[in-house]
């Protein structure tokens, strides 16, 4: 197993710069165009609460989605459009396509990936799997088509911990990848025999405990919400732990007025919408003076803009594409995920 890359290493590598932001005239004039051109194109936005708060809202506006990844690959497969833009992160693209293989599957950037898919190789996770032949495998959604493929589970942040009592109800010993802090924290819930694969994801393995506590001191009526994905120091100090859907449930049903979350920043749009008179503050990540380009907020979602959600409906030239093999090896664990917990 490959060690975990460190974040400003990946984002060096893999990360492109973000588009410029745009003025409010500018913004009004590419969102028209936008609705032209979902009609136009029998297109549907499909987007997630990472995403930038204006893509958020044109999705909502236009009769598209704003979800986590599970209600993304579920509203993508059951929506009518022949056409799907997915702004988000391309695993999320190819779960789309997984899921729909008729369907035409844009991204408004093929550029945007995920610290969790990098750090987990297809052919090194192969290996590692058949290490372990008498385990189950179990990988988060945040995997590429081929891990998946290699998988007999596929599971959401909010569904992982009633997948995996149910397989350690049948005593099934298992393999989990790759976010060691979501499965550390699983593993912990559950106490199931798991050996886990060593990634994490950037954004959120940056959030700190001591400046959390520190925090805390300041705001002491705030409760804190903690998406699983953060290091066990963090998850431990939360008042609420979950994907981001239950996050945005837990700040509707916390009676704190003010929450510390940790979690992509971007969730606050969504958030501030199911909690419009509490105060939501930023988790601390590195610090006063950090470089780093993670802290609070993915890289590769914040390549996602209005302009290359017209210039993708367009030319159409960012469509995700799945050799039909894979496709088919991987459809078998998502649709258990997707039969798990079905609406």
């Amino acid at each position: 197993m490959s060690d975990t890359l460190a974040s400003s290493e990946i984002v060096r590598e893999f990360w492109s710069a973000p588009p410029a932001p745009l003025n409010e005239a500018e913004a009004a004039a590419v969102t028209e165009e936008i609705r032209a051109l979902l009609q136009q194109e029998d297109a549907v936005l499909v987007a997630h609460y990472y995403t930038d708060p204006a893509i958020q809202a044109l999705a909502e506006a236009t009769g598209g989605c704003v979800s986590d990844s599970l209600e993304m690959a579920r509203f993508g497969r059951d929506h009518k459009a022949s056409t799907l833009i997915v702004a988000g992160v391309r695993f999320m693209g190819e779960t789309a396509k997984i899921l729909s293989p008729e369907k035409r599957v844009l991204m408004p950037t093929l550029e945007a990936t995920c610290s969790l898919d990098i750090g987990c190789p297809a052919e090194e996770f192969a290996a590692f799997c058949d290490q372990h032949s008498d385990r189950t495998v179990v990988v988060y959604a945040n995997t590429s088509a081929a891990v998946k493929a290699r998988a007999d589970w596929v599971v959401t942040s909010s569904i992982a911990l009633d997948v995996v009592r149910y397989l350690k109800d049948r005593g099934e010993k298992l393999i989990w990848a790759p976010d060691k802090h979501l499965g550390n924290y699983v593993q912990r819930e559950t106490g199931a025999d798991m050996i886990l694969w060593d990634s994490a994801c950037i954004v959120h393995d940056e959030f700190k405990a001591k400046a959390l506590e520190d925090l805390q001191a300041v705001y002491p009526e705030a409760a804190v919400l903690v998406h699983p994905e953060s290091p066990e120091s963090v998850v431990k100090m939360a008042d609420a732990v979950g994907s981001t859907s239950q996050l945005i449930a837990a700040a509707q049903s916390l009676p704190n007025p003010v929450l510390i979350v940790a979690t992509d920043k971007a969730i606050f749009y969504k958030m501030q919408q199911a909690a419009p008179d509490k105060l939501l503050i930023e988790a601390p990540t590195a610090g006063n003076g950090a470089t780093c380009r993670s802290c609070a907020h993915c890289p590769w979602m914040a390549m996602n803009g209005l302009y290359s959600i017209r210039d993708v409906l367009q030319k159409g030239d960012q469509e995700i594409l799945i050799d039909e093999a894979v496709r088919q090896q991987a459809v078998r664990s998502l649709q258990r995920m997707l039969d798990f917990r079905k609406p």
